[in-house]
């Protein structure tokens, strides 16, 4: 028999009580085949609301419930709310999880609590984003942010075709790796060191929709002749859209990100984005599913950078640079 039990631990809704037990409401409380101890993973992800971060749990739970094992969730209440990961850190290492998968809002800061579970005997897995250092846990499965970002920016820097461009950023948070690392793939793709004058803008907007359209407002009174906007998620791009064709300057500014979501890929194909680099939640999740029920049962442990891939999706593409179109990205979206 299989089951899976989600507890939002510290954050929301419901909370794990005890190592086998949860509060009404929060799942079914059926147990493992006889004979077979039952086996926890735990999976935290940086909030509940980005859609990235809810296919990567559905992915979870189906491949938890595959392989007749326990799933505990937890989220933070924002994007850099690392206190509440630490807790749900804390909290599942209570509860007797084997292994934790985890995607850090802050790559540095929640390190000292990755340590003590690792010191605890779990097994801890970072999805999406790595942390600070890469070491600090077991593994890592993940696209490759620089590239990520790289084929956006070589993607848009041809598109510019030797126009002068006026580059807007449009960031995650502070002490975010991913953020750091797609940011940093983007201007080298584009040709130009960070601080460069042709970047008229930088934002951080917590990889939320609505921070987005306000900050691509400020952008807009900043720098209004700007012309290229890199923003960190599709959540932040549609927010920076709304913003634009507000200012009713959507048709005129190249507009690129990451993350391919089925969403996503849909407004690469209307010419709202144009183009975005695809990453796959869901092989991550069942890949880290998978490698905490191998290390319960036989004590096999994963280790090192596992890349899950990446490509660029859009409907014009650019002389030299290797993309699919959104028929292609949308057979492998997420939403």
């Amino acid at each position: 028999m299989r089951h899976t039990v989600r507890a939002v631990v510290g954050v929301a809704a419901c909370v794990v009580v005890a190592a086998a037990t949860v509060r009404a409401g929060c799942g079914p409380g059926v147990v493992r085949e006889a004979g077979r101890p039952e086996i926890k993973v735990g999976l935290i992800t940086k909030t509940e609301t980005n859609p990235f971060f809810r296919t990567m749990r559905q992915g979870a739970q189906a491949m938890a419930t595959a392989q007749s094992a326990t799933l505990i969730t937890a989220a933070g209440r924002f994007e850099g709310d690392n206190a509440g990961q630490a807790t749900a850190v804390e909290s599942m290492v209570r509860a007797g999880v084997k292994g934790i998968l985890i995607t850090p809002s802050d790559a540095a800061a929640i390190v000292p609590s990755i340590r003590k579970a690792r010191a605890a005997g779990v097994l801890v897995i970072a999805l999406d984003t790595p942390t600070k250092p890469q070491n600090a846990t077991d593994a890592l499965f993940a696209t490759d942010n620089f590239k990520a970002g790289q084929l956006i920016g070589s993607y848009a820097k041809a598109m510019m075709r030797g126009k002068e461009a006026k580059i807007v950023t449009l960031d995650t948070a502070p002490g975010s790796s991913t953020s750091r690392i797609r940011h940093n793939g983007f201007l080298n793709g584009f040709g130009i060191p960070e601080g460069d004058p042709s970047i008229v803008c930088s934002r951080d907007t917590y990889a939320d929709r609505t921070k987005g359209r306000i900050a691509m407002h400020s952008c807009l009174r900043q720098a209004p002749d700007l012309n290229v906007v890199y923003t960190v998620n599709e959540p932040t791009a549609f927010g920076a859209y709304a913003a634009l064709k507000a200012a009713g300057v959507e048709k005129d500014v190249l507009l690129v990100s990451v993350d391919g979501g089925c969403v996503g890929v849909q407004a690469v194909e209307i010419g709202q984005i144009a183009a975005t680099s695809q990453q796959y939640p869901l092989k991550m999740a069942e890949m880290g599913v998978q490698a905490v029920v191998e290390f319960a049962e036989s004590g096999t442990k994963v280790s090192g950078y596992t890349d899950t891939g990446v490509r660029l999706i859009t409907d014009k593409p650019a002389p030299g640079i290797e993309s699919k179109d959104s028929f292609f990205g949308r057979q492998y979206c997420w939403d």
